[in-house]
């Protein structure tokens, strides 16, 4: 039994984040102790920093919301794990730290062939681009897909994602690189988001039908105005700091959609298509038809420099921390 964890903890929201020992209690009647192995960085996380974010704890608490690792203690009231099982969890918050207690019902048997690295990686970014284009979006095969941001965490899965659905992919990101990683993703065409033509070049290209939007600001109203009728726009997140600016004249001209969408909220008020998609990708990685881009790796020694990568836009893909 274990009464101290390492974790890089947020004390409170006018300084940074902080390597802390700190107590550990034994896990709750519903929940399990995970050692853990890998922790996957997002902007969300650096949101939650600042109390920026729409589920922010009240400090004192440990970033990090997706994890994996082994079980090491079971709660009295959890049967279905077993002390040794390798799981998954999409933790909330606890992952930047050698040991987090997590709820059973958040945790995912891991598939043998399915190394820590890949699934704390996977569940957030993969997730969120596998409900955005298919539950709600219901992109279809043969439809034009524009995905800003898509050499990040969330922006390289949506390029994957909507390529293996069929879709003829647009990637926007900011140079040479970052495109050639996307790319290497399955896009299509490729546009630098330092253009300043960028809604032209999408229209050249035929329009947008579906939008996957994680950056905000300029790069949204270019892609909106580029959106053909009856389009559907993904809110995915403001990367860029800038809020978008709806336009409901041009929305009702155009037939166009706009849809929020927030994946970790469907856990508590609809928790079953996210399961069902989780499991689905699972076994895509299973089976090796997809596999997290993991740009760095870092110890947790160094998770402020994780941050600080994400902050500056020098990630490709996911920052993944090895407690």
């Amino acid at each position: 039994m274990i009464s101290t964890t390492l974790a890089f903890r947020t004390l409170d929201f006018a300084s940074p984040p902080q390597l802390v020992t700190c107590p550990f209690p034994a896990p709750a009647a519903k929940e399990v102790r995970i050692r853990v192995r890998a922790c996957g960085l997002n902007f969300a996380d650096l949101l939650m920093s600042t109390g920026h974010y729409q589920d922010t704890p009240t400090p004192p608490f440990t970033l990090g919301l997706e994890l994996s690792g082994e079980i090491e203690a079971l709660g009295v009231e959890v049967s279905h794990f077993k002390i040794g099982d390798r799981v998954a969890a999409f933790s909330g918050q606890g992952g930047l730290a050698t040991h987090a207690n997590v709820a059973a019902e958040r945790c995912i048997p891991l598939p043998a062939s399915v190394d820590f690295d890949s699934a704390a990686a996977l569940q957030i970014a993969y997730g969120t681009s596998h409900m955005a284009l298919s539950y709600k979006a219901r992109l279809q095969k043969g439809e034009r897909l524009v995905v800003t941001g898509a050499a990040g965490g969330v922006g390289l899965t949506a390029v994957e994602i909507g390529k293996r659905m069929g879709a003829e992919v647009i990637a926007i990101a900011r140079g040479a690189n970052k495109l050639a990683i996307a790319k290497s993703r399955g896009a299509d065409h490729l546009i630098d988001a330092s253009d300043s033509d960028i809604r032209d070049q999408i229209k050249a290209l035929g329009g947008a039908d579906v939008v996957y939007d994680a950056v905000g600001g300029d790069l949204f109203e270019a892609c909106f105005r580029a959106a053909n009728p009856d389009g559907r726009i993904l809110l995915i997140g403001f990367a860029s700091g800038d809020l978008p600016t709806l336009k409901p004249n041009h929305m009702l001209v155009k037939n166009i959609t706009a849809i929020g969408f927030y994946w970790g909220a469907y856990l508590n008020f609809n928790p079953a298509p996210l399961k069902t998609s989780l499991a689905q990708l699972f076994d895509w990685a299973a089976s090796g038809d997809i596999s997290p881009h993991i740009s760095h790796r870092l110890p947790l020694t160094q998770a402020a420099e994780g941050l600080a990568l994400l902050k500056e836009r020098k990630a490709t893909g996911k920052v993944i921390i090895n407690p």
